[in-house]
C-alpha cells in the first residue's frame, strides 16, 4: 500500500496566522484593540480579547476566509509532485467542528466550501476527513504515515505515534521533540517527506 500523507488545511495549506493578524487589525481597531501578541494562535491571544470578540470576528470573516484565502505558495505543485511519486494525500481538517455562532453557515455548506476551495486552488487529494480538533485518533484509524500540522496540541499528541511536519508559525515556534520536523515552506515539506518516508 502507498504511504499516506495527512495534511491539515488551516495554517498548513493556508496562512492562518497572517490572515488573523491582517484582518484582525482592521476589525479590532473599531474596539480600540491592537496586536499584543503576534505569536498567538487565536484572536483572543493576538489581540487580548475574550471569546465573545473572537466570535464576532469569525462571524464576520469565516465565510470570506473559507472561500477566498489564498493557498500557500508551492502547496499545489508540491502535492502534485507527491502524488506523482505515489503517495496518497488525505486532507484532515477540523473545519466544521467549529462554525460561526451567528448560524450563517451550515455544516454541509462549510464542507462544500472546503471542497470547492481545494478544487479552486488545484489541491489534489485522495480523501478528505472532517475531524474534531484532536486529530490523533483520525491519524491512527486512517493509517497515516506522516502528518503535516501547525497546531501545537495536535503536533505534540500525533508525534507520540507518528512523524509530524510542523508547518512553521509564530505560535508553534517552541514546538519540538521526537518525531517533529519543522518546515518553513512547501519545498521543505517535500524534502522532509522524501527523507523520512
Amino acid at each position: 500500500m502507498n504511504k499516506i500523507i495527512g495534511i491539515d488545511i488551516d495554517g498548513v495549506l493556508t496562512d492562518l496566522e497572517e490572515y488573523q493578524i491582517e484582518k484582525g487589525k482592521l476589525f479590532f481597531k473599531d474596539y480600540n484593540k491592537d496586536v499584543i501578541n503576534s505569536k498567538g494562535y487565536e484572536t483572543t491571544d493576538i489581540f487580548g480579547v475574550d471569546n465573545d470578540f473572537d466570535d464576532l470576528f469569525w462571524n464576520k470573516h469565516f465565510k470570506d476566509y473559507s472561500m477566498n484565502v489564498d493557498a500557500r505558495k508551492g502547496a499545489s505543485d508540491t502535492i502534485s509532485k507527491l502524488k506523482i511519486d505515489g503517495y496518497q494525500i488525505f486532507i484532515i481538517t477540523a473545519r466544521g467542528s467549529w462554525l460561526p455562532t451567528d448560524n450563517s453557515m451550515s455544516l454541509d455548506e462549510c464542507k462544500n466550501i472546503v471542497i470547492d476551495w481545494l478544487d479552486k486552488n488545484n489541491i489534489e487529494y485522495d480523501k478528505i476527513i472532517f475531524s474534531k480538533e484532536d486529530k490523533l485518533d483520525v491519524c491512527t484509524n486512517n493509517i497515516i504515515d506522516i502528518m503535516i500540522e501547525d497546531k501545537v496540541d495536535n503536533i505534540n499528541k500525533i508525534s507520540t505515534k507518528l512523524p509530524v511536519i510542523c508547518f512553521n508559525a509564530g505560535y508553534n515556534e517552541e514546538c519540538n521533540g521526537n518525531n517533529i520536523y519543522r518546515a518553513y515552506n512547501w519545498n521543505d515539506v517535500y524534502n522532509i517527506i522524501k527523507k523520512i518516508l
